[in-house]
């Protein structure tokens, strides 16, 4: 009787675990193309959904006002705004350095002005939106009553906060109001610089600093006393915006740019203490 022909090294359970395997290989490969297909779908349909987002870099003394404006704007019009605040001269220089920033509202319209001649701001698209006022704030329950900005000299205010000068605008206007009531040297040993406006305040609330000179319209958020600050000590704070060149959504940055000087826009910022382009201030 002629035996069975066995292949050398391989025998019928090896066969049988050879088959099992290519048909656990090849479900495995229908159900990863099937997992595939299902995802590049989902994908699809996620891409489809999606509304439009827009990237707006503005100064820190907006971040209350801009964020309901930002709320509403996205409400009406399904375009997602995502902020990026700070300091207006750090921010100008990101848009320098190619940051992908599609709108800029700054604290001062000198900035507005640079980046235009740089050919970094689309043309025709740079506005006033508003002007910001300073005040001298303390907290609540702050031991001093500083009414006015000589009283900054006393012995018992030893340390007073302000934006840094050299490029947040709100920080200049501090300067020049101090150079204006002649305390700048006698004060200038006790200041504390912040970053932007928004970190100005928090060295007062969190005790870094007995008093801050401050926007207005972060103080009228904060829970704290404050003064406001004769303009005529400071130059006008004329703040503007205008959208940046190379932009992928110039159509939406100019719509949220028109939403903020909107009937709507206007009495939001107005609500914020903002003096409004055409409005004169009795405060």
């Amino acid at each position: 009787m002629i035996g069975a022909i066995r292949s050398p090294g391989i025998g019928l359970m090896d066969l049988r675990n050879l088959r099992n395997l290519w048909i656990n290989r090849r479900d495995a490969l229908a159900l990863f193309l099937v997992l595939t297909f299902v995802s590049l779908v989902g994908c699809h349909r996620t891409a489809r959904n999606q509304v439009n987002q827009i990237t707006v870099a503005a100064a820190a003394d907006l971040a209350p006002a801009f964020e309901e404006l930002g709320r509403e704007f996205e409400q009406q019009n399904k375009v997602k705004v995502v902020f990026s605040f700070g300091s207006s001269g750090l921010l100008a220089k990101q848009i320098e350095n190619g940051a992908p920033i599609d709108l800029f509202a700054a604290a001062n319209v000198d900035y507005l002005n640079q980046l235009e001649q740089e050919r970094l701001i689309i043309a025709g698209t740079k506005s006033v939106y508003a002007r910001g006022r300073i005040v001298l704030w303390t907290p609540k329950d702050s031991p001093l009553h500083i009414e006015e900005l000589s009283h900054l000299t006393r012995m018992e205010v030893k340390r007073i906060a302000i934006a840094n000068p050299d490029h947040a605008p709100y920080g200049m206007a501090a300067r020049q109001a101090l150079e204006s009531a002649g305390i700048w040297d006698a004060v200038k040993p006790k200041l504390v610089y912040g970053e932007n406006i928004r970190q100005t305040l928090q060295y007062a609330q969190t005790g870094n600093a007995e008093v801050a000179i401050v926007a207005l319209s972060l103080s009228l958020q904060s829970d704290g006393r404050w003064v406001l600050i004769p303009q005529e000590l400071y130059k006008p704070i004329d703040q503007a915006l205008g959208v940046v060149m190379g932009t992928k959504h110039e159509p939406e940055a100019r719509q949220f740019a028109g939403f903020v000087s909107s009937t709507r826009g206007r009495a939001i910022m107005r609500n914020y203490g903002f003096v409004l382009p055409g409005e004169n201030s009795d405060r």
